[in-house]
């Protein structure tokens, strides 16, 4: 999970500001008809029995009935659903993933930057102490210290992911994920480098960003982003799944995204037509959120484990057009005449 999301989301209830809302065929989505609609129903009945309103439900039922075959699949989506635009495109896509860190149970030489557990006072959308006040040492000797790290700036971007494996020296592999955040709204340190100067918009990914701050700029950088995320222990989820999205279920692979869900419902399949140098034609759902995910054309692809899904992600930063299926009579209550 990313950020926070309160359970009354789960209702997928969206946003009253009105936006442009245009439903579109099946036929207009660029590269529907090569997708794999398998495996986007497998995504979809992941989270589909928590969605609570009545267009949805019966959704659910019917995604248990529609079978495993790539027909019955696309069937399903054509039949049940409308493909809405909400907003104006172009989107903008970028993409996230899963680390995997070296790390350690106890502080030592090497492994001297920690991750902390959810301190009990902290409540929810409480703001709290500030990311440099937290890194000051205004947390120090409370035994809130969930795991060490040998570099601040892999504790910034796993809180940034909001989820991630840290291996023990043991080889032990310690599963983390999101536990809460301290208040604070999010400030983007690529825009801040922009800000001073040292680069421009087109230059900024978080590989750049880490080489910045470890190269020149030092952590103190870090701490222009007064938001600051808690993590917790997960051992309830198989190793070959993904990390828990904002629905408590394991995301997949280029099968899920963050969104906002102030436009997008919680749980809605999104039909992801993104640009750039490796494009991307395929039907994801909604099943995370991000502090830095905002707007109705805006959407955070899920790009994996470890690494290599780590290299591809950080240099994602694509247009495109993103597209909601909606139940047909939420999608036409979308218009203005509500026909």
């Amino acid at each position: 999970m990313r950020f926070a999301v309160a359970a009354a989301m789960l209702s997928v209830a969206m946003t009253t500001v009105p936006l442009r809302a245009e439903i579109l065929r099946f036929a207009d989505l660029d590269g529907w008809a090569t997708d794999d609609h398998r495996a986007a129903l497998t995504s979809f009945r992941e989270t589909c029995d928590l969605l609570e309103d009545a267009d949805w439900v019966p959704l659910c039922r019917l995604a248990a009935d529609a079978g495993d075959s790539a027909e019955g699949a696309r069937q399903f989506f054509e039949l049940f659903f409308r493909p809405v635009v909400i907003g104006e495109p172009p989107a903008l896509f970028t993409g996230y993933y899963e680390p995997e860190l070296a790390g350690s149970p106890v502080r030592t030489p090497r492994f001297a930057w920690p991750i902390y557990r959810r301190p009990p006072e902290l409540q929810d959308g409480q703001v709290y102490l500030t990311r440099a006040q937290i890194e000051a040492g205004a947390l120090r000797g409370r035994g809130l210290e969930l795991a060490w790290l040998d570099d601040p700036v892999d504790v910034y971007f796993l809180q940034v992911q909001g989820s991630g494996r840290i291996r023990m020296p043991d080889g032990r592999v310690m599963r983390v994920g999101y536990a809460g955040r301290n208040g604070h709204a999010y400030r983007s340190v690529g825009q801040e480098m922009v800000r001073r100067g040292t680069h421009s918009m087109d230059q900024v990914s978080a590989q750049e960003i880490a080489a910045h701050v470890r190269n020149q700029a030092g952590a103190e950088l870090l701490n222009i982003n007064p938001s600051y995320v808690f993590f917790r222990t997960v051992s309830d989820v198989p190793a070959e799944k993904g990390p828990i999205g904002a629905m408590a279920r394991s995301i997949t692979a280029f099968r899920s995204v963050a969104i906002d869900p102030d436009y997008t419902p919680l749980g809605a399949p999104v039909w992801v037509e993104k640009d750039g140098a490796k494009p991307i034609r395929s039907l994801m759902v909604a099943q995370d959120t991000g502090g830095a995910i905002k707007g109705p054309q805006r959407a955070d692809i899920f790009y994996g484990t470890g690494p290599a899904a780590g290299d591809a992600a950080g240099t994602v930063k694509d247009g495109g057009r993103m597209v909601v299926l909606l139940p047909i009579d939420r999608a036409y209550a979308m218009l203005p005449d509500g026909m």
